[in-house]
């Protein structure tokens, strides 16, 4: 999922801008290109924030730390940061039932994916597959910011954090420039400020870091979140098996890859991408939930068969989501 870069962007609207993040690809996009400078440092000062506060990669992460206190019986002291993405993470758990569930660190682990991506072994032995802990076993204590992890349990936050981040970088630049920013973490996009007219014009796609192109179905976005999951680009092999990066809390394994991608509209990113990262893991039962939702959703079946839900627009002509 990528901004376009049409005659607008080209005649000077707004500035575009990316580099490397979070393992990703961050890019920011800056409706009134004299403030772009300030839109950047606000970015890449939030990026580096999450990084430190949630990263699972990061020894001197505040998650970390608070990872290897698991099994001790003592409550762990944890930031603002920290404590608003657990918060953020325990939600999404609730609202799916589950299906994205925080405790998933040792299950992705086990597949291999303790290391950054671009250092994951493309090829390895079967892993011991094993239901995660759950979500409900993390003791958490927001009045004081304490969180106490049972033994064998690991937070893994990747299915919200970057989302967080992209809602919050979007927020604040928007605010310190006072016009409109659409950042865009990996396929986690948030839009705040006032945009340019006529929306932000997105490229769904399967890979966020492929070549923009208006040939693939194209949406624009005035505001709010939209995030795109898949399982065809975080993808390596184990036990002669193809896995990805989005867990089935219930196996502990990579869940089935019925869809190839799905994107989902939404008030911010978090719940987009929440939406997205539960219907993979729901699989066949995942366009049911999604309309319960109400949120505009597109799903890909592994063998390319589009669903379209809740009012999103068709892939041509260009359709506008909000």
């Amino acid at each position: 999922m990528t901004p376009l870069a049409d005659p607008a962007v080209r005649r000077g609207e707004p500035a575009r801008t990316s580099f490397r993040a979070l393992g990703t690809t961050a890019e920011l996009l800056t409706a009134d290109p004299a403030r772009a400078d300030l839109a950047l440092e606000v970015l890449r000062a939030e990026l580096a924030a999450v990084d430190a506060a949630c990263s699972r990669f990061r020894p001197d992460s505040e998650l970390s730390r608070a990872n290897a206190g698991a099994g001790t019986g003592r409550p762990v002291p944890v930031g603002a940061l920290l404590a608003e993405a657990l918060e953020v993470a325990l939600r999404a758990a609730e609202l799916t039932e589950g299906a994205v569930d925080p405790t998933v660190g040792p299950a992705i682990a086990a597949l291999g994916y303790d290391v950054t991506f671009a250092a994951i072994a493309r090829n390895g032995p079967s892993p011991v597959l094993r239901p995660v802990t759950g979500w409900r076993a993390v003791g958490w204590d927001p009045a004081l910011r304490l969180l106490t992890l049972p033994a064998g349990a690991a937070l893994d936050l990747g299915a919200t954090a970057k989302a967080l981040a992209a809602d919050r970088a979007a927020r604040q630049a928007a605010l310190a420039t006072g016009c409109g920013v659409l950042v865009n973490l990996g396929g986690d996009l948030s839009v705040a400020g006032r945009s340019p007219d006529g929306g932000w014009r997105i490229a769904i796609a399967d890979d966020h870091g492929a070549v923009p192109t208006t040939a693939g179905p194209v949406v624009t976005v005035h505001g709010g979140g939209l995030a795109t999951s898949g399982t065809a680009v975080r993808a390596w092999r184990r036990g002669g098996r193809t896995r990805h990066h989005i867990i089935d809390p219930v196996t502990g394994d990579s869940a089935p890859a019925i869809w190839r991608t799905v994107t989902v509209a939404a008030a911010c990113c978090v719940d987009a991408n929440t939406a997205t990262t539960a219907a993979v893991v729901l699989g066949e039962r995942a366009p049911g939930w999604l309309r319960g939702t109400g949120l505009p959703a597109r799903l890909v079946r592994a063998d390319g068969a589009v669903h379209r839900l809740n009012g999103w627009p068709p892939d041509d002509p260009v359709g506008g989501l909000r």
